[in-house]
């Protein structure tokens, strides 16, 4: 009878475990659907990701990330942009700062821009500093721009584009947010020669990730014929693609594209738009 309960009780435990796992891969689904950063190095690529947490949404992140955070690094960090979301500058930061301990670069993020501005801290430009060359080092392109920004690892010295260029070249062999980010240097000239042509292969690289703003970009590309064939068709299906993921620069140009007259008055403000 005593061998009979014990195999029992094994049984219900070995039953139990999958279930857990499960649980809690459910709350990891859900924290990502309301909580995940677009630009975080860890999120998985098939995660789109919010920019913003809606009102709405802080209560179940909270929920949810707070029960998947402690077997995952990515739900500590969401765990930390709820509680910023709900003006709880405290409890984020104690979020970001496990979530940082266990590796995760966005938390080192998020807590060298709380230093560096002083918001809900003592600033500290040092530690702020710290925090970026530790993220720039595991590649994340914020950590990268953010370093260049206060100066790189030299001294106080002011922002340097040139430098900011150079560091998101190394993080964009691999990363869709840094693609993106050196392909508006280089689009935009800053920080060395424009590049249009260049500037459109990283665009295409993000793009091909579901990056939005790098699809928006492809977009203007391809209709402008910058750095590259002009193509309206493949311009108008890259805003599209964009769109559909929140970007509003591009759900403004399908609008220019689908109203493409103005009217205007003598003194040039405008009274309607023509539409097809």
């Amino acid at each position: 009878m005593a061998s009979m309960r014990i195999c029992l009780l094994a049984i219900l435990f070995s039953l139990a475990a999958p279930l857990a796992a499960q649980a809690q891969s459910a709350d990891l689904v859900l924290c990502d659907r309301v909580a995940a950063d677009p630009s975080d190095p860890d999120k998985p690529t098939d995660v789109k990701g919010v920019t913003e947490i809606a009102a709405s949404d802080v209560a179940t992140a909270v929920k949810f990330c707070k029960q998947a955070a402690a077997s995952s690094r990515r739900a500590m960090f969401q765990l930390g942009r709820a509680y910023a979301a709900n003006r709880q500058t405290a409890e984020a930061m104690a979020a970001w700062r496990k979530a940082a301990d266990k590796g995760s670069s966005a938390a080192m993020v998020e807590l060298g821009v709380l230093y560096g501005t002083g918001s809900g801290v003592a600033r500290d430009e040092a530690q702020a500093r710290k925090l970026f060359e530790k993220a720039a080092q595991a590649g994340n392109p914020r950590g990268v721009s953010n370093l260049a920004a206060l100066g790189g690892a030299g001294g106080a010295a002011p922002a340097d584009p040139a430098q900011a260029r150079a560091l998101l070249g190394k993080a964009a062999e691999t990363n869709a947010e840094a693609q993106y980010q050196l392909g508006l240097m280089l689009s935009e000239g800053t920080g060395g020669a424009k590049d249009d042509v260049a500037a459109r292969a990283l665009f295409e690289k993000a793009a091909a990730q579901n990056h939005p703003g790098a699809l928006e970009r492809m977009g203007a590309f391809a209709q402008e014929g910058r750095g590259g064939a002009r193509d309206k068709d493949a311009a108008k299906a890259y805003y599209e693609r964009a769109a559909a993921l929140g970007d509003e620069d591009a759900k403004k140009a399908l609008e220019r594209i689908r109203c493409p007259y103005a009217i205007k008055d003598k003194q040039g403000k405008l009274v309607t738009t023509l539409c097809f």
